[in-house]
């Protein structure tokens, strides 16, 4: 499993976050989280679009940051992510290939200004695909109270599922170990899924055009419909010790801030955490 490493901004140097990121970026790091929390939904206010926008801007200026290409992950810790998608996405088009970028909403914000109800599977589904309509990779948070399954009609538009082991808001709180059976819960769900769809591709590639298209309506399509392809996200008081919990769990995207940004070894402490 490759395992992808990405330092949250909210433990950096904002005085010098240009500097900050591309000294990860040489460190190793595997992609930029951003934490954008509006006092709402979390009680904290970090920062917003003017930053975003910035970064992004930085990333891809002349010449561009080392690293330019590596993905940014905007976390939208915000009520009514549906109202922001847009200003977030022209954010990240500052000079970027947004395909490269994912834009992460909660599940429990989407909805609150219509299409579904507050936190329902379809004001998900509807948030999601307005992010992808952007070019844009999506994927959604649950809060460590939050039910997880009640969304698993939502995992096949996820490109990124993010698993919180802290209460979203602050850095620098305690790993949540009893968060991992969501995080195992989301590897069965897509290892079961990618060996189906392996079946179904060495089904039709042994067998001819006549035989597949004789198995009647879309038999063979429609054993693969659904398959899910999402990384598996986890914020929330990661080090080397509780990186090696959530990575036997199933998780391939690390999200570290203090541990990272804080350490007189930034590359050492990326590889402790592989």
């Amino acid at each position: 499993m490759d395992i992808k490493i990405a330092p949250s901004i909210l433990s950096a140097d904002f005085s010098k976050l240009k500097e900050e990121v591309a000294s990860v970026v040489e460190a190793g790091a595997n992609m930029i989280h951003v934490d954008v929390m509006d006092g709402h939904f979390v009680p904290n206010i970090t920062i917003g679009v003017p930053v975003v926008e910035s970064l992004a801007k930085a990333m891809a200026g002349d010449p561009p940051l080392v690293g330019a290409s590596v993905p940014l992950d905007v976390h939208l810790m915000i009520e009514n992510p549906e109202k922001y998608v847009e200003s977030f996405a022209d954010a990240l088009a500052s000079g970027r290939e947004l395909s490269q970028d994912y834009i992460v909403v909660h599940a429990e914000a989407c909805g609150a200004s219509g299409g579904g109800g507050l936190g329902s599977v379809q004001a998900l589904i509807q948030c999601l695909k307005l992010i992808k309509s952007r070019g844009i990779r999506a994927g959604f948070s649950v809060k460590p109270g939050t039910s997880l399954e009640q969304y698993e009609r939502v995992l096949p538009l996820a490109d990124m599922v993010l698993i919180m082991t802290v209460e979203p808001g602050f850095g620098g709180q305690k790993f949540m170990e009893d968060m991992m059976p969501k995080v195992k819960w989301l590897r069965e769900k897509l290892d079961a899924s990618r060996q189906v769809a392996g079946q179904v591709a060495g089904q039709v590639a042994g067998q001819g055009a006549g035989q597949v298209a004789g198995q009647g309506a879309g038999q063979v399509a429609g054993q693969g419909a659904g398959a899910l392809n999402y990384e598996i996200e986890v914020d929330g008081g990661i080090n080397a010790e509780t990186a090696k919990v959530a990575r036997e769990a199933g998780a391939n995207v690390l999200v570290a801030g203090s541990y990272i940004f804080k350490s007189g070894d930034r590359k050492k402490a990326i590889q402790s955490l592989r």
